[in-house]
């Protein structure tokens, strides 16, 4: 008879929550546009941030035809970065609204103009349809929120790793060891958790200053307590089991123990708050990102796509902020369902 093992049981236990096994699914589906969508995306320039202020806060679906000419340098970029970076344009993005073609140029109305110009030379024509229009600053929306769901993953899974180890280092010495060892490294965690974690975040961002890898460092700082207090309870409890102890008697080496015996049988709750974790960490980067201290322009964020169009919402625009702010709340939510559903699956009284 073959004996399924408790990670296998966990995730047969998993499948059957609907709801998680969804929220899994979304996850999965955004980290991947979020990763290979980049070529393919309406604006796969550097950080979707093609700018047509002429464009600005054009409604879902517009359709633009663009005048494209070319720039007498190219920009030289590698495949890999192009396809996972996007790539400079090799010509000049001109809108307009009409437009008769010449023998050896073209006659053109720039977008809302009615002044009419004459280019000769080498050009092309190409329509381009804005699928959830454009923001107030003429860039295509749906390409910054493909970008800004990067940002956030990428941000959200390097704070998580990052409160991983430390709270892994700590609550490992603290549970094993025990005794004063013990006694201090919970005197810290006490201190840290009593400092508001939006402030300590916003403290260690102005000490760092601003930046990509300045936010995921502060949030990843602040977020190391849970992991350290849950860590440590679940080692003061497998600590005292009989293989443990038989470990300890036959004279194997304590970190031995600690990793090999010890760590496998406590994977269960490290995994449920690290989801937990990954969806706290979205929100703090988003607050972050909203109030001018997380990643800063040109690189897109939720937070800060919320900032620049808030005051849409009572200029019949309101989408521009609901957008960003429906994919923080199903990113949570996704995330928030996940560890719920860990949690149970994990769960050995069910």
């Amino acid at each position: 008879m073959k004996i399924d093992s408790l990670n296998k049981l966990a995730w047969r236990k998993f499948k059957k929550n609907k709801l998680a096994f969804f929220s899994l699914l979304y996850l999965l589906f955004c980290l991947f546009i979020s990763v290979f969508a980049v070529p393919f995306l309406p604006d796969n320039t550097p950080m979707a941030n093609n700018m047509n202020i002429e464009l600005a806060t054009l409604p879902p679906l517009s359709k633009i035809t663009f005048l494209k000419i070319p720039k007498s340098k190219n920009f030289e970029s590698s495949y890999i970065s192009s396809f996972f970076l996007g790539k400079e344009l090799n010509y000049d993005k001109i809108a307009i609204s009409s437009y008769q073609k010449l023998d050896e140029g073209i006659i053109y109305s720039p977008y809302a103009s009615k002044i009419e110009k004459v280019f000769y030379g080498k050009y092309y024509i190409d329509k381009q349809i804005f699928f959830l229009g454009t923001d107030k600053y003429g860039r295509d929306l749906l390409s910054r929120l493909v970008y800004a769901t990067r940002i956030s993953f990428a941000i959200g899974f390097i704070s998580v790793f990052i409160s991983l180890i430390l709270g892994l280092i700590l609550g490992l010495t603290a549970g094993y060891y025990r005794g004063i060892v013990d006694d201090i490294i919970m005197w810290f965690v006490n201190v840290m958790w009593s400092i508001p974690t939006l402030m300590l975040v916003i403290a260690i961002t102005l000490a760092l200053g601003k930046g990509f890898w300045q936010v995921f460092v502060a949030v990843g700082l602040t977020m190391w307590v849970e992991v350290a207090r849950i860590v440590r309870g679940q080692v003061l409890l497998i600590r005292e089991l009989e293989f443990v102890q038989a470990a300890n008697i036959l004279g194997l080496k304590e970190s031995r123990v600690i990793f090999k015996h010890i760590l496998p049988n406590i994977s269960g709750p490290i995994i449920v708050i690290s989801a937990i974790n990954f969806a706290a960490a979205i929100l703090i980067e988003a607050g972050l990102s909203f109030l001018g201290v997380g990643a800063q322009p040109p690189m897109p964020s939720w937070g800060s796509m919320i900032k620049d169009h808030y005051a849409f919402i009572v200029m019949q625009k309101e989408y521009l902020a609901i957008l960003p702010g429906l994919a923080i709340m199903f990113s949570v939510l996704s995330f928030t369902l996940l560890g719920n559903g860990l949690r149970d699956a994990f769960d050995v009284k069910e």
